[in-house]
This record gives C-alpha cells, structure tokens and sequence, in this order.
C-alpha cells in the first residue's frame, strides 16, 4: 500500500511534480524574457514543456525548457518582433481614432472598426503561433498563416481559450487570497492548461510517420512553396 503511494508513477504525485514543473517553468520564463526580445523565444520553450507535460512525456523541465529555447530562438525572436511592432501600430491606430480623432463621423468609425478587427486578429495569432512553434517546423510566414487558420477554424476552442484565460486571471486578481497562485505559477499555468486544448487540435495536422531521430515528435506541416 505504502509503496504504491509513493510510486512516482502514482497520478497524484505525478499532478503535484507537474505543478513544481511550472513553478521551475515561470521563473524561467521570467528571467529568459527580460531582454523583451526574448519573450517569442522563452514562450515557445515553455509550450513546448507544457505541451509534454500534457502528453505525460518524460523529461528534465529544465533541460527542455532550454532545449526548445536555443533551437527556436531565432525564428521565435523574428516572430515576437513582428506581433510587437504589429500590436504597436493597432494599438498606436485605435488610441488616435478613439481618444485624440474624437470628431464623430463614419470615417472614424469605419477606422476604429477596422483597427478593432485587426487587433482581433493580431491576438488570436499570438495565442496559436507560438505553441505552432513549439510543434512544428516551418517558416516564419507559414507559421503566422498556421496560427490565423487555426485560430478561425478551430473558433470554438479559440473562444475557449480566451475565455479561461481571462476568467482565471480576473478570479485572481479579484481575490486577493490567489494572487500568490499568479506569482507562483504565472504564465506557464495558463500556457499548461491551454495546452490540453492545443493538444486535441495539433493532433488532427499531425503526420503520423513523423518521427525525429531522438524518437521525439516534432511534426512537419505540409508546405508546397
């Protein structure tokens, strides 16, 4: 009995080792994102790990974690930039046409409308493409193209997403007794349980013979150009 308690293949231990995963994950994520243009980098690497965890695959947090960091750093970084300089011009756009260009006309509506579509957009692919980039290999520009098809097929799960994330970010931040669960956990925990919906829908692109050398699954999406 005691045995079998203490197994670390026991699900309650291996639910409470995969919270002090994302303990390790959030200060990782913390540290390895204070460049700013690192942030790309050390979000895929933290997907990556989350969606492992998810999958029940064995491996050192940490190890992976970096793993993933140094093989996608560089096309993580192009990525994050374009996404900040792309959420800086939308944001630039509405701030002007809602709070300075306040003469009402349809002009200024049509515009706001159009920035506020934009921004609807640019967020939904943020929330795809850097677990696409965690899951897959492929250019920049099919990466981006990945994250807006998936966020507008798989609608349903996009809303969901959003949905939990902003319902558990604003339950804590609302009850103050839980804040010390955002510190602790941070953005790997929203990453962790957003990745057990990216996992249902990744699987549907994933080419079954696709198998790395390491024996680790790293699909390949089809990419004709």
């Amino acid at each position: 009995m005691f045995s079998s308690i203490f197994n670390y293949d026991n699900p309650v231990w291996r639910f409470i080792g995969k919270f002090f995963d994302l303990m390790i994950l959030n200060i990782l994520w913390v540290v390895c994102s204070i460049p700013i243009f690192t942030v790309g980098a050390s979000t895929t690497a933290v997907y990556y790990v989350a969606l492992k965890l998810v999958r029940d695959e064995d491996g050192a947090t940490v190890r992976s974690f970096f793993k993933s960091f140094k093989e996608n750093f560089r096309q993580a970084a192009v990525i994050w930039l374009i996404l900040l300089a792309a959420g800086g011009v939308i944001g630039f756009d509405l701030h002007f046409f809602i709070n300075i260009y306040t003469t009402a006309s349809y002009f200024r509506t049509f515009m706001i409308a159009i920035f506020g579509a934009a921004a609807i957009i640019c967020a939904a692919v943020t929330l795809y493409v850097f677990p696409l980039q965690a899951r897959f290999y492929n250019p920049v520009k099919k990466t981006l193209f990945n994250a807006f098809f998936m966020s507008v097929r798989h609608l349903l799960q996009t809303i969901g997403i959003i949905v939990i994330d902003v319902g558990i970010i604003g339950f804590v931040m609302m009850v103050p007794v839980f804040f010390p669960l955002l510190v602790l956990f941070g953005f790997p925990l929203l990453a962790f349980i957003n990745s057990y919906i990216f996992t249902g829908i990744f699987a549907r692109y994933m080419p079954k013979e696709e198998v790395r050398n390491d024996e680790e699954l790293r699909p390949l999406f089809t990419d004709d150009e």
